[in-house]
């Protein structure tokens, strides 16, 4: 591609979707960005940690001048079964209106829109401040090392951010529709249910884990957690997984799993959650005389970015762009915004993504060049 400003996002997403980034493979991806933003005269830093790659790319404004942050990922889930989708998962092919292929929405048009909105700026203001990018190759996986070890070797040589936006794909139905002001937290327990196996002719002789983890279930899903608060919806207790693996139908089986996924808003962190969790297993080993082992992990916890000048800025800028206010929300699922938000206000803002992690995943022409135009807008206007 021509890598003179200013950028083509399109022709940038088309390459970047090229790039077999399933997670933790970098595919190529990180490389590309780190050679068009040098060029563009970033300093790059790959922040590699435990096999993930990481990259982290400043441009230096003048001293002690104002420092806005973009981050996003490269990394994209698997296609599932290539023969479902009609064009290859990586071709990157630019037809019918879209940018086709595993991760377009996903999000590298994101990606490719800040950095080139972000090299479009900095060649045309080189002094009006200092833009600084982050991308990791670990957002869809376990996320340890991802934008956690870019964070962290901030701390550790005293980069920061003032504000941040996320790139991810935000808007249900179209571009502009929605700001991501807070996300609910995440937390999943995985429960081991351990009993007495036994005969199913003599049930008297045996204590029964799955009648203990079916009452367990049927407990928790009767349960309402909250209503609600002024910024976020009623958190919500799922219950993804109950597994026996016995194959033999006059078997008691002496254990059992399940797996209980809780998005919880601001009534709750996840440490009071894994309390009351607990309390709710003890009820039922003495009911059913079990034992109960409950396995913790925290995906984050909820937050909020309070509207305000961030905030704002996005929504002028989207509404000189687009011609409409966008919502601000704190609905959807997880993402790295709630390590960013540890350093700096941090709000979400992307393209529309109703087909993110389906098969034919595609990405608006349209779109990704409104994106990139409305994420100028706010780096002209937060050095304005």
């Amino acid at each position: 591609m021509n890598y003179t400003p200013p950028i083509d996002p399109v022709l940038l997403t088309a390459d970047l979707v090229r790039c077999r980034s399933v997670t933790p493979a970098e595919g190529g991806a990180l490389v590309l960005l780190e050679n068009l933003l040098t060029l563009a005269g970033f300093q790059c830093l790959r922040i590699d940690r435990n096999g993930i790659p990481n990259l982290f790319a400043k441009f230096q404004g003048p001293e002690n001048c104002s420092i806005f942050g973009f981050n996003g990922h490269t990394d994209v889930v698997p296609t599932g079964n290539v023969a479902d989708w009609s064009r290859d998962p990586f071709s990157g092919d630019i037809a019918d209106g879209y940018v086709w292929g595993r991760g377009a929405t996903d999000m590298k048009s994101g990606v490719a829109s800040f950095v080139a909105a972000s090299i479009d700026f900095v060649s045309n203001n080189p002094a009006k401040g200092t833009v600084i990018i982050t991308v990791t190759g670990d957002e869809e996986g376990i996320a340890t090392d991802g934008t956690r070890a870019i964070l962290d070797w901030m701390n550790g040589t005293g980069e920061t951010m003032d504000a941040c936006l996320v790139g991810e794909p935000t808007c249900p139905l179209k571009i502009g529709q929605m700001v991501k002001i807070g996300r609910r937290g995440s937390m999943t327990a995985k429960f081991n249910i351990h009993g007495q196996q036994g005969h199913s002719a003599y049930p008297e002789r045996a204590r029964n884990p799955v009648q203990a983890i079916a009452y367990f279930a049927h407990m928790l899903d009767e349960q309402i957690l909250d209503e609600g608060s002024t910024n976020f919806a009623p958190s919500t207790l799922v219950i993804t997984n109950i597994d026996t693996g016995n194959t033999a139908s006059n078997v008691i089986p002496a254990s059992c799993q399940a797996t209980v996924n809780i998005r919880f808003n601001d009534h709750h962190t996840s440490t009071s959650l894994f309390k009351w969790l607990r309390r709710q297993a003890n009820q039922v080993e003495k009911r059913f005389g079990v034992t109960i082992e409950m396995e913790k992990q925290s995906m984050g916890e909820c937050f909020l970015t309070p509207p305000g000048p961030l905030s704002n800025l996005v929504s002028r800028s989207v509404k000189a762009e687009l011609g409409h206010q966008p919502e601000l929300s704190t609905s959807g699922g997880t993402s790295d915004a709630r390590f960013i938000k540890n350093i700096c206000p941090v709000v979400e803002f992307g393209l529309t993504g109703q087909n993110m992690h389906q098969t034919d995943e595609r990405a608006s022409i349209e779109e990704i060049k409104q994106l990139k135009s409305i994420y100028l807008r706010i780096l002209n206007g937060f050095f304005a």
